[in-house]
């Protein structure tokens, strides 16, 4: 069996030095905790098949929905296309949350909640990349868990009639009557779900140019207003 070893005692290839422990995380303990929250769905080593969802070997540096013999959901193969890659900090968000990064996405997980554990999980995982320490996309230095929102910003209640002014700026693309014509609706959405995307947006998790734009021009009250006017919709 493969020695897992601490992604502690890798080098990063950039020239950055040691990887401190307490960035990465342990990857023996990120086996216990694959085996006991991810294993159900997941597959990753040297035999690993697709089954509910895809298999994990080479994760890191990979474009979202690239397995070509898996099925992605299209809130995922749409990600992808939009240029979403698994790194590090991706990761850790969707690992966190993974309505932050994909909404409507199949992933039947809530999420795991502290930061030291999605380390060790993701060092794990890293151990089943192809010489992860050389990737610069994942370069564990500088980690960032976004998006940070704090609970002010969840707990913000927004104007819904606000929001439907400032939504008509949103109907140039997404259709009012909520149809999924090649870009996705957004009427009905929760509204933590639309505040946590936006956000992620805003903070260049998501990588959508025009969006990202987008959201960079918002305040958190206005955010909330259009996740308080699109909640309302069918």
């Amino acid at each position: 069996m493969r020695r897992v070893l601490s992604l502690a005692l890798l080098i990063v290839a950039m020239g950055s030095g040691p990887v401190a422990a307490d960035v990465i995380g342990d990857a023996e303990r990120g086996a216990t905790l694959y085996k006991r929250q991810c294993s159900a769905c997941h597959q990753i080593g040297p035999d690993a098949v697709n089954r509910v969802g895809p298999r994990l070997n080479g994760i890191f540096g990979r474009r979202a929905g690239a397995l070509e013999d898996f099925k992605y959901s299209k809130p995922m193969a749409r990600m992808g296309a939009d240029g979403l890659t698994w790194t590090l900090d991706t990761l850790h968000a969707y690992v966190e949350n993974p309505k932050a990064l994909v909404s409507g996405t199949r992933m039947n997980y809530r999420g795991m909640a502290d930061a030291e554990a999605r380390g060790a999980l993701l060092a794990y995982l890293r151990e089943w990349s192809d010489k992860p320490q050389n990737i610069p996309e994942a370069e564990p230095t500088a980690l960032k868990t976004n998006p940070d929102l704090s609970p002010a910003i969840l707990a913000l209640k927004g104007d819904a009639d606000y929001g439907e002014y400032l939504a008509a700026e949103c109907s140039t693309c997404h259709r009012a009557d909520g149809s999924d014509q090649g870009i996705p609706a957004i009427n009905g959405w929760p509204e933590e779900d639309f505040v946590v995307a936006m956000h992620a947006y805003k903070q260049k998790l998501r990588p959508h140019p025009v969006m990202q734009m987008m959201a960079g021009r918002l305040s958190n009250d206005e955010i909330a207003a259009l996740a308080a006017w699109f909640a309302t919709l069918d």
